[in-house]
């Protein structure tokens, strides 16, 4: 609820700090005091347009604070609120300060941390519930219709939503699915084209390395042919040097034993016959590894080609080509499996849409029954508020399917005609200023309703009305009030006689300076002031007799 608000140079109201309490506060004073300055101030805090007609005249700037208490933060609120990296711990106050400059442009604040405008108004719905002559949110506006006669119906939207969350998962899983196959269909032809292509060239990992390493060993030997057919001739025959080395060996064996140096000379030419031997050997093995086979290198260079050309088709390396073959026979696999489970998701769609249809007709039919109890209860409360001749009726219309959603699948709004046989039509645009807040009034009383903003403000609410009608706003404000915060701006004494405190706003002048005050009342001085309220500037003794009486009845 609102507990304080301090305002600062804003039009008349040079300094003011005001403290409010729960139950019904009042708001009195002559016309032309500054009520609505008073409104503005507040409506700063909640966000609306910074107009700099608003900073009193000779100031640089303005600032509005208003302090929130809460048992506990409501939980939408409070999620706001950390989205935006402010924490209020419980407990503590909730304080929102807006600051207006003279040549234009603001500043908004929520427990000392910056906060744009934006979020100001995004919670406002949840701080102060405004009904005026231009009121165009709370109750007003359609878009919380629903939500209210949910409320009242006490239906257990939850269900709803659930079945609606489950349902739109399965369509989604289905769109998909369709889309997947729908895609691979038309790409079947060309899959089974490529997947032709590779099955008949087989790839396999490694290949490429192999065929690479073959081509160029093929190609060295191409290179040298030549030389390792001279070496082949150097070293066959009876004049090759091998064999003049092993001649050489057989003779010096003979002699070797004469002389030790001839033993020596002999173990050399054993070293080098068997070195030469393994020579021998190894340009057999090299002319064997790079022999050269026109067609064997031609047909690596083909397939390698092949290879190439087709990873650079599907986009990938050599290598990963068995793995796109699979992959292409597992998306024909998928396609001629479709079917059966696109029958699976589309039988889990009907169902899970069945399910949704059977809890929001159910939903649908609490609405209705709780529309005509609640037309009901407001049609009770018009006659009292001089509003017997309008009536009120709660339209709940089944939406086409494409506007259902987790709220169900009505349109919920409040409608009025205020003559016998006008048509209804949406509160705002029927209802003048005090026929909307008596409207309103009505309704609330009729839902009795529990949630909505922590304060709730009606401004001229008995704006033309008096006696008997007067009493009775009054009579349904504070049972409004019993259980939350109501604020009443009001020029009736019936009204300002039951409220819980009292706050007279006046207006003074020095012949210079004019300034608006606000103070709270004591028991004599509210007195005083509802006997004035009864007859006027000059108050009678019969005026105040008659303001004893009032207090005294409630």
């Amino acid at each position: 609820m609102l507990s304080r608000l301090s305002i600062r140079n804003i039009v008349l109201i040079e300094a003011l700090d005001l403290d409010f309490r729960r139950g019904l506060g009042v708001l009195t004073g002559e016309t032309g005091a500054g009520k609505s300055i008073l409104l503005d101030a507040l409506g700063l805090v909640l966000g609306n347009r910074a107009d700099t007609a608003l900073v009193r005249s000779g100031e640089e700037r303005a600032s509005v604070t208003a302090s929130f208490e809460f048992a506990q933060l409501p939980a939408m609120m409070a999620e706001t609120l950390d989205e935006a990296g402010i924490l209020v711990e419980p407990g503590e106050p909730l304080v929102i300060r807006r600051q207006l400059k003279a040549d234009g442009g603001s500043k908004a604040w929520i427990n000392d941390q910056p906060v744009s405008v934006a979020l100001l108004r995004e919670i406002s719905p949840l701080l102060v519930e405004l009904h005026g002559q231009h009121d165009d949110r709370g109750l007003v506006n359609p878009r919380g219709h629903r939500a209210l006669l949910d409320r009242y119906a006490g239906s257990e939207t939850e269900k709803v939503h659930a079945a609606w969350d489950r349902w739109q998962e399965t369509v989604v899983q289905l769109d998909h699915a369709r889309n997947s196959v729908e895609t691979a269909k038309a790409e079947q032809d060309l899959l089974l084209a490529h997947l032709a292509e590779l099955t008949a060239l087989e790839p396999k990992a490694g290949e490429e390395a192999r065929l690479a390493e073959t081509r160029a060993s093929m190609q060295k030997g191409e290179k040298l042919a030549g030389d390792l057919e001279e070496l082949r001739h150097l070293w066959e025959g009876s004049d090759s040097p091998l064999a003049a080395l092993r001649v050489a060996a057989r003779r010096l064996d003979r002699i070797g034993e004469e002389h030790p140096l001839l033993a020596e000379a002999l173990e050399s030419l054993d070293r080098a016959v068997i070195e030469a031997s393994e020579a021998e050997a190894k340009l057999e093995q090299a002319a064997e590894a790079l022999e050269f086979d026109p067609q064997a290198l031609d047909a690596a260079e083909t397939r390698l080609f092949e290879l190439r050309a087709l990873a650079r088709k599907h986009r990938c390396e050599v290598d990963e080509l068995p793995e796109k073959m699979r992959e292409f026979r597992r998306t024909l696999e998928s396609i001629e499996g479709s079917e059966a489970e696109l029958d699976a998701l589309e039988s889990a769609a009907k169902e899970a849409g069945d399910a949704y249809r059977k809890s929001a007709k159910v939903l649908h039919e609490r609405r209705v029954e709780a529309a005509q109890r609640l037309d009901a209860a407001v049609a009770s409360e018009l006659a009292p508020l001089k509003l017997d001749a309008a009536r009120f009726s709660t339209s709940v219309t089944l939406l086409p399917e494409d506007r259902w959603g987790a709220h169900g699948m009505d349109a919920v709004e409040f409608l009025i005609a205020t003559n016998p046989g006008a048509d209804f039509a949406p509160l705002i645009k029927i209802a003048s200023g005090g026929e909307l807040s008596r409207f309103i009034l009505a309704l609330k009383v009729a839902l009795a309703e529990q949630g909505g903003a922590a304060t709730v403000i009606f401004d001229e609410i008995d704006r033309g009305v008096g006696g008997a009608v007067a009493n009775a706003i009054g009579e349904r404000l504070a049972r409004l009030a019993d259980d939350g915060q109501l604020l009443v701006v009001t020029h009736s004494p019936q009204v300002a006689a039951r409220g819980r405190i009292h706050y007279l706003i006046a207006k003074s002048s020095d012949g210079v300076v004019t300034r608006t005050s606000v103070g709270q009342l004591d028991d004599a001085e509210r007195k005083e002031e509802i006997a004035r309220m009864l007859s006027g500037a000059d108050i009678t003794d019969e005026a105040r007799a008659q303001a004893n009486r009032l207090l005294e009845g409630v």
